[in-house]
């Protein structure tokens, strides 16, 4: 599987407030800000200057099935890689142990979750 590391997703404990520190404290630029329905949940795309990497703000509802209490220092979410052909990538993770812990369909995206060794999230995007 060909892959391009993109972004790596952190869980924030308040949305508005981290917005604001990466945007008016470090100059980071809000790229998108979406509320997906299917996660109970919400993110928040910024990148700096001149920058292809991206950081991504995860923040969800206490009822979302991926909620969990804050802790300090433990606030990796995910990490995401594009791939050229989801399908075929997730075909090929299988193949190798590693099943699709989760998957998010909005009208105009599909992602998939799979988990590292270590239990870390690894998001595959086409």
């Amino acid at each position: 599987m060909k892959t391009r590391f993109v972004y790596t997703g952190i869980r924030v404990k308040d949305m508005n407030e981290s917005v604001d520190f990466y945007t008016n404290l470090l100059g980071m630029k809000l790229q998108r800000r979406y509320k997906i329905a299917q996660t109970r949940g919400e993110f928040a795309v910024l990148s700096s200057e001149n920058q292809d990497f991206y950081l991504e703000l995860n923040w969800y509802e206490k009822d979302s099935p991926y909620y969990v209490d804050y802790t300090v220092g433990e606030a990796l979410d995910h990490l995401a890689f594009q791939v050229n052909d989801l399908e075929l990538a997730l075909k090929e993770a299988s193949e190798k142990g590693y099943q699709t812990v989760a998957e998010v369909k909005t009208s105009d995206n599909r992602w998939a979750y799979i988990r590292d060794p270590n239990g870390i999230w690894i998001e595959l995007y086409e």
